[in-house]
């Protein structure tokens, strides 16, 4: 870590072993991501008028290069975090988590969907409710009326230009799903 790890307890007291856990916890983090510049960790307990146990909530502020990243793990009645060990191992689990994210982004690998295949009307059958589409790549694809999205099979024309999902059918490749472009 580039610079030194922050840890603040607030309505409790400082403890060596917490401080211990979070410092082991944070240098992990940089199995992660080796250019973390800064890190800063607050343990809060609630104020003492709370009739339940306490439960521990634990921010974690991380600078890294291009942007920062903040984990704010609320205990929203989790009798776990109740230990205050286990409230730091959420909250650094969620900050791997998002630490991964940022990374993934970083690096331009998001995940994205492809848009269906497209082709055009190459075959119309009316009175046998079918037709057929060619794809850019040249195959024929089977189509039955029922595929037509919004029953709009009577406004197909041969060159409309679709989209479609493809599947296997029992005589080859069919269209389970026709969407015409607009």
């Amino acid at each position: 870590m580039q610079l030194p790890i922050q840890i603040s307890f607030r309505h409790m007291e400082p403890s060596l072993a917490v401080e211990d856990k979070i410092r082991k916890k944070a240098a992990k983090l940089e199995q992660f991501h080796d250019r973390i510049m800064g890190c800063r960790v607050v343990v809060e307990a609630p104020h003492q008028h709370h009739h339940q146990g306490k439960l521990y909530h634990v921010r974690i502020d991380l600078t890294v290069p291009g942007g920062e990243l903040v984990v704010s793990r609320e205990h929203h009645g989790k009798q776990a975090h109740q230990d205050v060990y286990v409230a730091i191992r959420d909250a650094f689990n969620a900050a791997q988590r998002q630490l991964e994210s940022h990374i993934q982004r970083q690096r331009g690998h998001v995940k994205y969907h492809e848009p269906p295949p497209s082709g055009r009307i190459s075959v119309l059958v009316p009175e046998q409710d079918y037709g057929k589409i060619e794809t850019i790549d040249g195959r024929e694809i089977y189509f039955h009326r029922n595929s037509i999205l919004n029953g709009g099979f009577k406004e197909l024309k041969v060159g409309n230009e679709v989209h479609f999902i493809e599947e296997e059918g029992d005589l080859g490749p069919q269209a389970s799903t026709v969407h015409i472009k607009n």
